[in-house]
């Protein structure tokens, strides 16, 4: 797939891309960059000599009606996720962010007469996935944590907006990103393993879902694109589960390490999940089951290009 068989983006177009310096959004701007870089305006909390830019900060402002001003695409990637505060003291701020400034920017976007918006949600929104199957769209459960229930509440309340005006509404919902600069648990593990103090995880045979970064932009720029992604939300994985131990050797053979023939007891790991709910939580999302289904995505022609074995160090 292509830049230009996914985006048919007429050389005078203008995108608006929020959530553009983060880890997702920065591979999205350089992607449609290639094409025409003067066709991007971002929404960043700082200036950016790169791009015009729209300076505000979601948690503190509300954005203006002339960001919008000539835009035919906007790519809602900003979010506030992964706070290590409790989640309940600063509940104000995911709704803040995650909710109100994703619906006034559609709102905007009506008034302004943008012809698509596409919103990158999370899994969360769907709740937990039955363990049993890799769960796919229609497996719709509670959101998990606060988080999860904001961007499902935003989720509900754009594709209402987007049936009653008749913009293009269509919602991405990563599995787990891996790529370049990635943040978070991965990055943490890979610098771990590279340290020599992660150790070997057991072969528990748990699935996880994974999707490289450039793949996730492919299945962005193909939702805005396709009119058959209107009013939809899909499900972006490429497309082969991982148990947790895969992803252990994975990152051993991307940074030239090589992989223990031993493991840890998975015994040792259920004990330590009894000392505390932390704990228990922590190991869960490390040895815990959570595969999706991107067959919905998949039917309208999306097909992942990179693979979690065929990594080295700099994908990660």
């Amino acid at each position: 797939m292509t830049l230009n068989s996914l985006y048919r983006m007429k050389i005078s177009d203008k995108v608006l891309i929020t959530g553009s310096t983060g880890f997702i959004g920065s591979r999205l701007a350089s992607k449609i960059g290639q094409k025409n870089l003067q066709s991007i305006r971002i929404v960043s909390r700082y200036p950016c000599v790169n791009f015009d830019t729209v300076v505000c900060n979601f948690e503190k402002e509300s954005i203006p009606q002339s960001a919008l001003e000539s835009i035919n695409t906007i790519f809602h990637i900003a979010g506030f996720s992964h706070d290590m505060r409790d989640a309940a003291k600063i509940q104000k701020i995911y709704k803040k962010v995650n909710v109100d400034a994703t619906i006034r920017l559609a709102k905007l976007a009506v008034k302004s007469n943008v012809k698509r918006f596409v919103f990158v949600s999370s899994t969360k929104a769907g709740g937990s996935p039955n363990f049993s199957v890799c769960a796919s769209e229609k497996d719709q459960g509670d959101p998990e944590g606060v988080y999860g229930k904001t961007k499902r509440e935003a989720e509900l309340k754009l594709l209402k907006i987007g049936k009653e005006s008749g913009m293009h509404v269509s919602i991405i919902r990563p599995s787990l990103v891996y790529g370049p600069n990635a943040k978070g648990n991965l990055q943490l593990m890979l610098l771990g393993i590279k340290n020599g103090w992660f150790p070997p995880l057991p072969e528990t045979g748990n699935k996880r879902s994974m999707i490289h970064v450039d793949d996730l932009v492919l299945a962005i720029l193909l939702v805005a694109d396709d009119e058959r992604a209107n009013g939809e939300i899909f499900i972006a994985t490429d497309g082969t589960p991982y148990s947790s131990r895969d992803i252990y050797n994975a990152m051993c053979s991307a940074l030239d390490k090589s992989i223990p023939k031993w493991s840890v007891p998975k015994g040792l790991f259920d004990m330590a999940s009894l000392v505390n709910p932390r704990i228990k939580y922590k190991l869960n999302k490390l040895l815990g089951d959570e595969c999706y289904s991107s067959a919905k995505l998949e039917a309208l022609g999306f097909k992942a290009k990179k693979s979690l074995k065929d990594m080295n160090e700099t994908d990660f």
